[in-house]
């Protein structure tokens, strides 16, 4: 099964849960990746249940007999289409995506979504060494904010993952073995910006975290992971976006995009009391920047992130970075991402800035909670 970070360990009530024969069996379904076809299965079982329940008391016939049984038959040829298209692949040959590359970087940052369905074929070589490329050149020592080393390792082999299908190619974010925070900020900031050139490229991405199976994943890596020295926080899979999709992926899908409003992860007060308004002087010259960290993904969306940008006679003073829970890993790497696209953001509208992790001393007279809690800053810079 999935490892999980440290903090990250079960509740006793979870563990009780998860120690049940129907959980294991859940697991299995999920790592077997037939999950995803499974509520097709149980609705139509539902609806032929109803319907013989109706046929039995013989009321409201076209109701209760006739409407199911329709529905039924309906789901359960979907469930055939879904299992011969995705699971085993048969289908025509999709087109290759378009490039993005005519969008600004704010347009690229919206239009990038979680791909949860891939084409079969692997990337092209052009593509593929481009996201290598990225991904070394964006987790070098001096393109990162922790001392700590992190680094990304490519698999092309299908993962166990969920409830992304058609995954076939990785990149893997390690981080060390002991705890670094701002190492784990890196995975965040580094891996999305390679992503967001993919997007550029036309390639779709799906980040996984707790839907990765570690011990798949250590198996392929090899000789390549040391489980003395390395941790794996995440990974993120690569390739073309396929137009089929299990329906019960797309109704999964529908949920999730659903985003809380700028107000509420914004501020202009360490106490948490003022909502930004974007629209007033000085904070509207960051334009888009507030919308593309609200739509920046996170771990079940959870969006646990938030943000101060602390104002001071009509000019921006500093950003400062939030973190909304305890979790050490998924809301860093969460925090993380949301620097990549302020960054981004701020890049397109030529603003300058640098981000620091600053002392309670330097931030100011009103001192933050416990959460959300202070990560890091962004700091303006003046352009000579």
């Amino acid at each position: 099964m999935s490892e999980m970070p440290p903090e990250e360990k079960r509740t006793p009530n979870e563990a009780w849960f998860e120690s049940r024969w129907w959980w294991r069996v859940k697991m299995w379904l999920q790592w077997t990746s037939w999950l995803q076809y499974l509520p097709n299965l149980v609705v139509v079982l539902l609806l032929l249940v109803l319907a013989g329940i109706g046929a039995l008391i013989g009321c409201w016939p076209i109701v209760l007999v006739d409407l199911p049984l329709v529905l039924a038959a309906l789901l359960f040829l979907n469930l055939i289409f879904d299992v011969v298209t995705v699971r085993y692949g048969y289908h025509p040959e999709e087109p290759l995506p378009a490039s993005l590359a005519h969008l600004d970087a704010f347009e690229i940052m919206r239009a990038r979504v979680s791909c949860r369905s891939f084409q079969k074929r692997l990337m092209s070589e052009e593509h593929r060494q481009m996201v290598l490329s990225l991904a070394e050149q964006n987790s070098r020592p001096e393109n990162c904010l922790s001392p700590s080393p992190i680094r990304f390792e490519y698999v092309d082999n299908p993962l166990v993952v969920w409830p992304a299908v058609g995954t076939r190619e990785f990149l893997v974010a390690i981080a060390p073995r002991e705890y670094h925070e701002m190492a784990v900020v890196d995975v965040g900031r580094s891996l999305q910006k390679v992503v967001i050139e993919a997007t550029r490229q036309g390639l779709a991405t799906c980040w996984i975290g707790p839907g990765a199976d570690h011990k798949s994943i250590i198996k392929h890596l090899g000789a390549r992971f040391d489980p003395e020295k390395d941790h794996i926080i995440c990974v993120c899979a690569f390739g073309y976006r396929s137009r089929y999709i299990p329906l019960a992926i797309r109704l999964i899908l529908k949920t999730q995009r659903h985003r809380l409003d700028v107000q509420d992860l914004f501020y202009a007060d360490t106490g948490f009391a003022k909502p930004l308004n974007t629209n007033a002087r000085p904070y509207r010259a960051f334009g888009r920047c507030y919308e593309v960290c609200q739509w920046s993904p996170s771990s079940y969306n959870a969006q646990p992130t938030r943000a101060v940008v602390l104002a001071e006679n009509a000019k921006i003073q500093r950003v400062d970075f939030c973190a909304a829970t305890h979790s050490r890993y998924y809301a860093m790497v969460a925090l993380g991402i949301w620097l990549a696209n302020w960054e981004c953001g701020c890049e397109a509208l030529g603003k300058v800035g640098r981000f620091e992790q600053l002392a309670p001393e330097m931030r100011g007279k009103e001192p933050f909670p416990d959460l959300p809690r202070y990560v890091i800053s962004w700091v303006p810079e003046e352009i000579p």
